[in-house]
């Protein structure tokens, strides 16, 4: 079993204690583990500069955490319960290869901020991530408007008919509210991105003077939080709004998941799926079902859950640091996890899905058209509410062809007047932080 690093040698926590307070925190830390070691770099070499490390000293951790890297990517070294989490395997590993620099690599720094600088560099790659998934899924949804650039589809409210829509129209509408959840999920990244490395356990560092600012370049931050103190505050603050930008995403995948579950059923049969994007039943032979569609749909509530938990956890504590905290990493791990593993569901279905165009045009009836006769007796200077009384009469007139339908509209993002250009040039404004690295 590991000696925990905050280990004495005339203390030793009960089994249960250890199984109690780990929790399944040394799960995350496996994931976190490689953003530990570059943190943990950042901060061997700024006390190289300030001469903690010597020359031979600061060569001796590189190659120690070269090492290790080494070996856990080879499996051979993970992340146990016995050894509570990444810092103790670092911490250890080090020891153990290098002796005495494995010894000093934790001086001016605290758990507390260790973590935290591990988790936020990971931050930047899973943000970065989802970005590249979101984008590929508002991508995906302007390729279908461009395949079904002319077919028809009833829009509805309160779950009735209402007025004439089009698949690209309904496409390009979840389209572009991604791109909104984009900008959320950008600024959220670029808010994150602060390194704590120096406000150890929330009140700094006597005796040395730690090259923060230097560090924190060095690692790929955009700046430090200046105030020790407000490295512990941000806890649970920053995840909150991580995971918050999630459950936009989870939000606006939820109705898309939603509306494509409606129109797969027999009632609507607008929408045709691979068969191998669905799923069977154990006693209907018949049964082809949407289970992708509906776990999508129900995962943003799992996101909800977790923003919640985040919203609350840290709530009434006093300042400075509490084990309370610890929970924070979790729920916004996971958070992160369920959204990428959503939004790769959603990009398969939307890639391999149609549309009937022979169904979702005969759902287009003749009062769709209500308002368009409306509006027409007003075009010849009728008052509106003359008008729509007249309309209301006339429910079921007569219709018009697709294209005529489509023609009437003049007005860019209404049916016919589809602009996948534009939400694809607000992509490629997002281009820069969501490319691979």
């Amino acid at each position: 079993m590991s000696s925990p690093i905050w280990d004495k040698g005339d203390t030793t926590a009960e089994d249960w204690v250890t199984r109690f307070t780990v929790g399944d925190d040394y799960k995350w830390d496996r994931r976190l583990l490689p953003y530990d070691v570059k943190a943990t770099r950042g901060h061997a070499w700024g006390l190289w500069q300030i001469n903690v490390l010597t020359d031979e000293e600061w060569q001796e951790a590189q190659e120690a955490l070269d090492a290790l890297l080494n070996a856990f990517e080879t499996g051979d070294v993970t992340v146990t319960p016995d050894d509570e989490d990444s810092h103790t395997v670092i911490e250890q590993f080090m020891t153990e290869e290098a002796g005495d620099v494995g010894r000093k690599v934790h001086t001016g720094r605290s758990r507390n901020d260790q973590v935290l600088a591990a988790l936020r560099l990971y931050l930047q790659d899973a943000l970065a991530r989802i970005g590249r998934q979101t984008a590929a899924l508002s991508e995906a949804l302007c390729a279908l408007a461009d395949r079904h650039d002319d077919v028809l589809l009833p829009g509805y409210t309160h779950m009735q008919r209402a007025m004439p829509s089009s698949v690209a129209l309904w496409a390009l509408g979840y389209a572009e509210t991604l791109v909104d959840d984009l900008e959320a999920l950008r600024d959220v990244r670029r808010k994150v991105n602060v390194s704590p490395l120096g406000s150890a356990a929330g009140y700094g560092v006597p005796v040395l003077d730690l090259p923060r600012q230097a560090v924190a370049e060095r690692l790929g931050f955009r700046g430090v939080q200046t105030h020790a103190p407000a490295v512990q505050l941000a806890r649970g603050k920053h995840e909150l709004a991580v995971a918050h930008a999630c459950t936009q995403i989870g939000a606006t995948c939820n109705r898309l998941a939603s509306d494509l579950v409606l129109y797969t059923t027999a009632e609507f049969d607008f929408v045709e799926l691979p068969p191998e994007h669905c799923t069977g039943s154990s006693i209907m032979p018949q049964k082809q079902n949407p289970d992708v569609l509906e776990l999508a749909r129900a995962y943003h509530h799992r996101l909800a859950a977790e923003m919640q938990s985040l919203a609350t956890g840290p709530a009434n504590l006093p300042g400075g640091y509490h084990r309370d905290l610890q929970h924070t990493k979790g729920a916004v791990m996971r958070s992160l996890q369920i959204t990428s593993d959503v939004l790769t569901a959603l990009l398969e279905i939307v890639e391999g899905m149609s549309f009937k165009q022979e169904h979702t045009e005969a759902a287009c009836t003749p009062e769709l058209l209500a308002t368009y006769r409306a509006l027409k007796q007003v075009d010849e200077g009728v008052p509106f509410r003359t008008a729509y009384r007249d309309a209301a009469k006339e429910a079921g007139a007569n219709t018009l062809a697709a294209d005529q339908i489509l023609a009437s509209y003049v007005t860019d993002g209404s049916p016919g007047h589809e602009r996948p250009d534009l939400v694809r040039t607000r992509l490629a404004e997002h281009a820069d932080w969501t490319e691979e690295q």
